[in-house]
């Protein structure tokens, strides 16, 4: 590796970061809307201006800031094969039980390395009885204070586990990125892999009984209804993924250059996959504003649909074969899509 000792991570993003942010909300021009339109075109112009006159003159992204650096952070260069040496960050809290497991936190889109921020303390925690683990949430490359990578790869999350001495470790593109290693480096170095939102074919016919078994149960209560949920979805909630997947450049223009852009595309997501979930106007704000701030800019983790999507066959986004290491399905009731248990 390039770089083989961790170097301490202190957030601390310029002034004139914060005053260019600050003169892009004052001159943006916001669209009209329908009359009782709702959330039926999209996310409602009360909520953004709203939000952005909170960002504008009332979000103090400082204490925030505070509150991201009171968790032990690093970045380190990490080789990753077939484009070299990338320069990732991570959050690293270890338990003060020695021999507490290493788990691996792997985030999704539009996610970000602080949604272990409320689990780790609980994860780390030493108790009679009770499991304790070291916790890394890494901010996937092109994420977060991550360096972009100009090619795409799945490596750079196993080597940082490698350089961190965990030679063993457990742990929407969470998922994949799970899989891939789950795949590639269990049982040598992934022990155990946990997941919500598994993703899953429908059983071959070259497993009759599988495939029958599927075939009577996916029609019934509760895996009716779960088949239900995906398809509305699937209708009416995946525009996202088909842009992402199909058009990254042309929205990048929007992300990249326009805050209220980046926060009504990220609004959306967190209002519509959160089992409506309170979200106060600071945390709506602390989560866009890390996207805003990101080292390789807010549009950068797109493209992780495009190359996934448009892998070749043999590529490691496409190959899934089955892996034999203990694994762990979280099903919650109000998935964006569940498949059939």
């Amino acid at each position: 590796m390039s770089d083989a000792s961790e170097k301490p991570f202190t957030l601390s993003v310029p002034d004139a970061e914060l005053e260019l942010l600050k003169k892009k909300l004052e001159l943006a021009t916001l669209p009209t809307e329908l009359d009782e339109a709702a959330w039926d075109y999209g996310v409602p112009l009360a909520d953004v201006k709203r939000l952005v006159d909170h960002w504008k003159n009332g979000f103090n992204w400082r204490k925030y800031e505070a509150e991201i650096n009171k968790i032990p952070q690093f970045t380190r260069d990490i080789e990753a094969e077939g484009f070299g040496s990338l320069n990732v960050h991570y959050a690293h809290v270890r338990s003060e039980d020695e021999k507490a497991i290493p788990l691996l936190f792997v985030h999704g889109w539009p996610g970000h390395f602080m949604e272990a921020a409320k689990l780790i303390p609980l994860l780390t925690a030493v108790k009679p009885g009770e499991p304790s683990f070291h916790v890394v949430a890494p901010s996937l490359p092109a994420f977060g204070f991550s360096e972009a990578p100009k090619k795409k790869g799945f490596s750079v999350c196993n080597n940082l586990m490698i350089a961190l001495g965990y030679k063993s470790y457990g742990g929407d593109w969470g998922y994949f990125i799970g899989r891939k290693m789950a795949n590639v480096y269990g049982h040598k170095h992934v022990k155990a892999w946990h997941t919500n939102m598994p993703v899953a074919g429908f059983p071959s016919i070259t497993s009759p009984f599988r495939f029958v078994s599927a075939l009577l149960t996916m029609f019934l209560p509760p895996n009716l209804e779960n088949l239900k949920g995906a398809q509305r979805f699937l209708e009416d909630g995946n525009a996202y993924f088909r842009i992402q997947a199909s058009r990254t450049q042309t929205l990048a223009y929007s992300l990249r250059d326009s805050p209220i852009g980046l926060l009504a595309w990220v609004y959306e997501k967190l209002v519509a996959w959160t089992d409506s979930y309170p979200w106060t106007d600071d945390e709506v704000l602390a989560w866009v504003s890390i996207y805003w701030f990101s080292r390789g800019g807010p549009d950068a983790s797109t493209r992780l649909y495009y190359e996934a999507t448009h892998a070749k066959s043999g590529d490691e986004t496409r190959e899934q074969p089955y892996s034999s290491i203990p694994l762990g399905l979280s099903f919650f009731p109000k998935e964006i899509v569940t498949l059939p248990r």
